[in-house]
């Protein structure tokens, strides 16, 4: 029987986050100190990442110590150096023999827009993130990654609406299966059950929607500039035994998730990626799983947690929120 659980119910992974709520910016930092095995998929066409050829089946590395999601665009991607000081301080890594190189990947989301361009997640923040960590201060809303995370910006700032970073986690008998993902996203949001338009470009009067997809159409011109400050990250987690071949298809099949619920998605205008993770319990177990049935499962966790980030997201920034428009 499937059932509903907290992301904080899957051992083996710690979730830390801070913010600046005025500079309109955050990271979210997932740790896991005896190692993941790790696959990453990326649709869109502007990722801002770190490390992302170590999840390559090719790459040597067959796990990895932490992943950041985070705010700032590439400016934003120092943050991944404050969370390899923490580990290092604390001999976690690979062993290079002289020291332990901790292996750290990061996606960044463009929020410049939000809040003050000039504030980015920086060492300190990450650092800081890992500390909130050991307190597992993992919440859904205008938190970490999902601070400055606007939704609909095909006609810019001014009909946009304020998204954030949300989770779900589902459990089938041992297995379970968790989604975290920061929503910044050039297109419209859809609850991928119902149909119904939750958030996104709204219509001149600011308090109903237009269809980002009408306004494209209307004009089939080439667009220089889509206002190219978007992109979705997550991160898949799941207690099933997987190595990276499996894991970047387990990835790849999340992103299912991201196209019920985004309209458009995978644009050029969107660095739209999804890490996939298997961690162990306390005792270093992992559960046996079909891979279908786990990409499956985190397409699904996935949507859901599209819709907790619309949902749980607050007014900021003077952009309206989904409780505002709802």
């Amino acid at each position: 029987m499937k059932e509903t659980i907290s992301i904080k119910d899957i051992k083996g992974i710690r979730i830390g986050q801070t913010e600046d709520p005025e500079g309109g910016t955050g990271c979210t930092v997932f740790l896991s100190e005896a190692g993941m095995a790790a696959g990453m998929d990326v649709r869109g066409g502007g990722p801002a990442s770190r490390e992302s050829e170590l999840l390559k089946p090719l790459a040597a590395a067959q796990e990895i110590h932490a992943i950041v999601l985070a705010g700032g665009s590439a400016f934003g991607l120092g943050a991944a150096d404050g969370v390899m000081q923490y580990l290092e301080e604390r001999g976690i890594g690979f062993d290079v023999g002289v020291t332990k190189v901790p292996l750290v990947c990061q996606s960044d989301l463009f929020d410049l827009t939000a809040g003050d361009p000039g504030v980015r997640p920086d060492r300190a923040m990450g650092y800081e993130a890992c500390l909130r960590a050991e307190e597992e201060n993992y919440r859904d809303g205008n938190y970490g990654a999902g601070c400055g995370a606007t939704v609909g910006k095909f006609a810019g700032m001014d009909y946009c609406m304020k998204s954030g970073i949300g989770s779900c986690a589902l459990q089938v008998g041992e297995l379970q299966v968790g989604a975290v993902v920061a929503v910044n996203a050039l297109g419209d949001i859809y609850d991928w059950r119902s149909g119904q338009k939750l958030a996104g470009l709204l219509a001149e009067d600011r308090r109903s929607f237009r269809r980002t997809e009408d306004l494209m159409y209307a004009d089939t011109r080439t667009v220089e500039n889509k206002f190219t400050g978007n992109t979705t990250i997550g991160v898949v987690i799941t207690n099933a035994d997987f190595q990276k071949a499996s894991l970047c298809k387990i990835a790849g099949m999340a992103q299912d998730g991201y196209a019920r619920s985004i309209r458009p998605v995978h644009t050029t205008a969107d660095g739209d990626s999804i890490y996939a993770v298997s961690v162990r319990d306390a005792e270093g177990k992992k559960v046996s799983a079909d891979q279908d049935l786990v990409g499956t499962l985190a397409a699904e966790v996935m949507s859901e947690a599209i819709t907790a980030a619309v949902k749980s997201a607050r007014s900021a920034y003077g952009l309206p929120a989904w409780e505002d428009i709802s």
